[in-house]
């Protein structure tokens, strides 16, 4: 969803603004699914991106570590609801989605704004705003990918899963049901990161391991990983990754001429069991 509103409104799209994001998908989310998309707001080029705070924010509060106890409790949530948009809230802009006809959306280029359907086509220059041509055409050469070529069917090398974006337990969750009963293709590297220390025992109390053990991608240790290419976990030459992480930038995960396909945890899954960017509504 996020990669789609950036597609939409741009990297610059949210200069000098923040982004609030609500309706009735938001409202459904749960709390880690919100984080995702709050974290790509500065992707989007906005100073922030928020949820409004509600039940879903509270009951994922409550009882945590640092979270207020007893009466300090209630005097927070109290204090949270008056934090909320008053409902004759004015804005400078509002752009409406329908949310069910959102495909999953993978990035072809080297911004984060440079996103497509699965389904679709890599623009071709003439398709795309005066604007947005040069970086389109620079994006063309670094990514050796054809304009007018479909996205779906490109081969990637490494896949990752992982990264403060998309390395929760709710992410692992998702990715892992995909995974279930499945294998990594020939060829392909494949791991896992979670997010933190937490995490990583919470999944593992679950089983997610096992799960993405036995389908053949890599379990690893907490950290940033091939996020930013931290320790060794880095692309080598000009291969492809599939990861979902937030930055496609050149050279982001290591490599001079190392090229990522952003996309979701369930996204990268089926990229790793095909061996090449897939629709992961096949995998359903």
């Amino acid at each position: 969803m996020i990669l789609h509103i950036i597609r939409t409104l741009g990297v610059k799209g949210g200069v000098g603004y923040a982004y609030e994001y609500a309706g009735t998908t938001f409202e459904q989310m749960t709390m880690e699914e919100r984080m995702t998309v709050c974290n790509m707001s500065i992707e989007g080029g906005a100073r922030c991106g928020y949820i409004n705070p509600d039940q879903v924010t509270y009951e994922y509060l409550k009882g945590r570590d640092f979270a207020p106890k007893g009466e300090d409790w209630n005097k927070a949530v109290e204090w949270w609801n008056s934090m909320r948009s008053d409902a004759d809230a004015v804005y400078d802009d509002i752009l409406t989605f329908d949310a069910a006809e959102i495909a999953p959306t993978v990035t072809w280029g080297i911004t984060p704004g440079q996103g497509i359907a699965v389904n679709e086509a890599i623009p071709i220059p003439d398709s795309l705003p005066e604007s947005e041509r040069a970086i389109a055409e620079e994006a063309y050469r670094y990514m050796q990918l054809i304009p007018g070529a479909p996205i779906q069917g490109t081969k990637v090398d490494v896949c990752f899963i992982g990264s403060c974006t998309n390395g929760r337990l709710t992410d692992l969750r998702e990715a892992a049901q995909f995974a279930q009963g499945k294998r990594v293709a020939q060829g392909v590297k494949a791991f896992v990161v979670p997010g933190s220390e937490r995490v990583k025992k919470d999944a593992e109390a679950e089983g997610l391991d096992k799960i993405f053990v036995e389908a053949g991608f890599e379990w690893r240790e907490p950290g940033c990983s091939m996020c930013l290419a931290m320790n060794p976990d880095k692309l080598q030459g000009d291969q492809i990754s599939a990861s979902s992480s937030n930055r496609n930038f050149k050279g982001r995960q290591g490599s001079a001429t190392g090229r990522t396909l952003l996309m979701s945890p369930a996204m990268v899954v089926a990229a790793a069991v095909n061996g090449k960017v897939s629709d992961v509504r096949q995998l359903l």
